[in-house]
């Protein structure tokens, strides 16, 4: 049995209880945890925003070692440090043979398959995100199992599995930086602070990070911003005046709201580029004249886990944190265990922190 936080209804606190994993079958693995990130898609899981059958274990950015693995898994075994990958691609299906592994069509599957019991009464429990890493372990497909390259802090590293790939694949893939470009990065979350240390690997000479909160400003500064915008209905009006009347050539989104994606639109340069990270719901509606999108010559686009391949793209990433050049630990502004999720669920929507990080 295994200590794990489980959702049992929509908007209901998750409840720290026990659970019963099986060994695991043929192309499993079951992963000991050293660290969760708690990260804001797995807060709209909990409240409806996206869907996942219940009642579930959720959590979907870690990091751990491999207990035991099924057979005709050869490239884990026991032992080993790995990152959790919670949309492995199926390498089969449409977009996987468009070389778009991000959009693959089968990689959300396993949230619908329960993997583990409740060790209460038996129930059925799904895995949040195909992951369930809000728990000591976790059971997973071979393919959502990434090995950790070396040199890399095994607790730390739980944050590559989804605010980092997100982040350096926004600013690498989705919004390609290029180097001396300016960039107004919306958000400054884990996501967020992930995106800002990636604008700067990538050489932009301008990295202005907004957000709503004014305790924000230092913990964007350490990340690589060079101005501070407080959010605020004049967002764009502010973000011209520092780039010269302008606009920035690029502006990264990773909040999900209509009024961000709006206000990001509005603060970039005619001709420049508008990339949308964060997760909104449906209700959140944009709206552009058709003049505008004329004008200003803009391009909007939306971007899925930073639009990248994770196989390819931890060894690039976990270089830069080897060089020094991507801080992993400073993005960390709580090491929480599981009973503290729900606070930092509230921290998460008043705006508070960066990353928090559940330790095992």
């Amino acid at each position: 049995m295994v200590r794990a936080a489980v959702l049992t209804a929509v908007n209901a606190p998750l409840t720290v209880t026990e659970i019963e994993l099986p060994e695991p079958g043929p192309g499993q693995v079951r992963v000991r945890l050293a660290a969760a990130g708690v990260c804001h898609s797995d807060l709209s899981l909990s409240n409806g925003t996206l869907r996942q059958p219940i009642p579930a274990v959720l959590g979907h950015e870690g990091a751990g070692t491999v207990v035991a693995v099924g057979e005709d898994v050869g490239h884990v075994a026991p032992g080993d440090a790995v990152v959790l990958n919670w949309a492995p691609a199926c390498g089969s299906c449409h977009f996987c043979g468009l070389g778009e592994p991000w959009l693959c069509a089968n990689s959300a599957a396993a949230a619908t398959v329960p993997y583990a019991t409740l060790a209460a009464d038996g129930s059925d429990l799904y895995p949040g995100l195909g992951t369930a890493v809000f728990a000591e372990e976790t059971l997973v497909a071979a393919g959502a199992v990434l090995p950790l390259p070396a040199g890399v802090p095994l607790t730390d590293a739980a944050l590559l599995g989804c605010a980092v790939l997100t982040g350096y694949g926004a600013v690498h893939h989705a919004a390609a930086i290029r180097g001396g470009e300016t960039v107004a990065v919306f958000g400054v979350g884990g996501v967020g602070l992930a995106v800002l240390q990636s604008a700067g690997i990538a050489g932009a000479g301008r990295i202005i990070a907004v957000d709503v909160s004014p305790g924000k400003e230092e913990l964007a500064r350490a990340a690589g911003a060079t101005d501070f915008v407080l959010a605020g209905q004049d967002t764009p009006r502010q973000i011209r005046r520092l780039t010269g009347g302008y606009g920035t050539d690029a502006a990264i989104e990773c909040v999900g709201r209509a009024d961000t994606i709006r206000a990001a639109w509005s603060s970039t340069r005619r001709g420049g580029r508008t990339t949308v990270v964060g997760i909104g719901g449906q209700e959140q509606q944009v709206s552009f004249s058709a003049l505008e999108l004329f004008y200003f010559g803009r391009t909007l686009a939306g971007c899925v886990y930073g639009n990248c391949d994770p196989v390819k793209d931890l060894p690039v990433i976990a270089e830069h944190v080897r060089a020094g050049r991507f801080d992993l630990s400073g993005m960390v502004t709580d090491r929480i265990d599981l009973d503290g999720i729900p606070a930092a669920f509230e921290a998460m929507t008043a705006g508070r922190g960066g990353r928090a990080l559940v330790v095992f």
